[in-house]
């Protein structure tokens, strides 16, 4: 690790404290999402000082202040002092990700890391020792139903639900306009939950019919509280590793394979050959590691979370390559994205 490290990093660990705060920085802005600070502050028509904030919200004026500070430092938040009073003001970046009436926010996902996912990191020791989830020791259910742990209730699907929504409003888009799909005209986003990558294909691609296949229940909530006016996808309840999978062009696997052991992942992508139309394909939306084990640290985490909550990992290009071929699959594309996930087809 030395070698890698400035002469200053040795003489004084500025980047290794910087990480070990990391988890404090993580739940300041969970928890000044969960207090609504950021939907107060975009709401309101001027600057608020701590103690306006305080008698919105409901909280003491010390701690808010503290908070209000914190979001400062890392300039979330904006403050101006006077007259020895402090106001505090919402950021561009606040608003648009970070309050909840933005198209573009990320709040439920905000609120699915810091209620669901900060509880199972609580076990990343026995996890790594185990290798297994900590789906038991976290919420007492079993390890092995990934799923019935994931939508353990209606609340707590509403919360996934939420956090895919919110990953496909911010980087649908990339995965969509990653290959043109403009020759498939039949697709089903298998597992694809609220609809949002869904609807960015469909808005890409207005000349394709674009389905989403998921789990009854999911299918219901999804209608319920995701469907939008103009909605021009379809949804269809099933369950695409028990049950049959509809023909089609075009299949979208997003977030689907890292949640599962290998035997489990090529199964299905045997079963997604066997129901693709001729010359169609499939299209993965993953996070992809470099084939160094050097990164991108950011998946290497996604990994490591993967072993807290699922029984998947996150593999490199070459890891999806195999597994396609193995199915049947040829001319296997990658496309890095340089966001947050990347996109891989490949045709019959």
């Amino acid at each position: 690790m030395a070698e890698h490290l400035s002469q200053s990093e040795l003489d004084y660990p500025f980047k290794l404290l910087e990480y070990f705060n990391g988890f404090r920085i993580s739940k300041a802005i969970f928890s000044a999402c969960e207090l609504g600070v950021f939907d107060l502050l975009l709401q309101s028509q001027k600057p608020m000082s701590a103690v306006e904030v305080a008698q919105k919200l409901g909280t003491s004026e010390d701690g808010i202040e503290r908070l209000l500070d914190v979001l400062v430092a890392i300039e979330i938040v904006d403050v101006e002092v006077v007259q020895g009073t402090a106001f505090y003001s919402s950021t561009d970046v606040a608003n648009l990700y970070l309050a909840k009436t933005s198209p573009k926010s990320l709040h439920d996902l905000i609120i699915y890391n810091s209620q669901t996912i900060y509880p199972l990191w609580n076990n990343l020791v026995d996890a790594v020792r185990e290798g297994k989830n900590q789906n038991e020791k976290t919420f007492g259910l079993p390890s092995e139903e990934i799923f019935s742990a994931i939508y353990r209730s209606e609340e707590e699907m509403l919360k996934f639900m939420g956090l895919m929504n919110s990953t496909w409003v911010i980087d649908g888009h990339d995965i969509v306009t990653a290959f043109d799909l403009t020759n498939f005209k039949t697709v089903i986003d298998l597992g694809g939950c609220s609809g949002a990558l869904a609807r960015e294909l469909a808005k890409e691609y207005p000349s394709s019919t674009v389905t989403v296949l998921d789990l009854p229940a999911v299918v219901q909530t999804a209608q319920q509280h995701f469907a939008q006016q103009d909605d021009t996808i379809c949804f269809q309840e099933g369950d695409f590793f028990e049950g049959e999978i509809p023909p089609a062009d075009l299949y979208i696997l997003a977030r689907i394979i890292h949640d599962w052991k290998e035997e489990k992942n090529l199964k299905l992508l045997k079963k997604i050959h066997t129901a693709c139309h001729p010359g169609g394909g499939v299209l993965i939306a993953e996070a992809l590691l470099f084939e160094n084990s050097r990164g991108p640290t950011m998946v290497q985490m996604f990994s490591l979370n993967m072993l807290v909550q699922t029984e998947g990992k996150e593999h490199p290009p070459s890891h999806y390559t195999h597994l396609l071929t193995e199915a049947g699959f040829r001319d296997v594309q990658v496309c890095r994205t340089g966001k947050s996930y990347d996109a891989i087809l490949a045709l019959k």
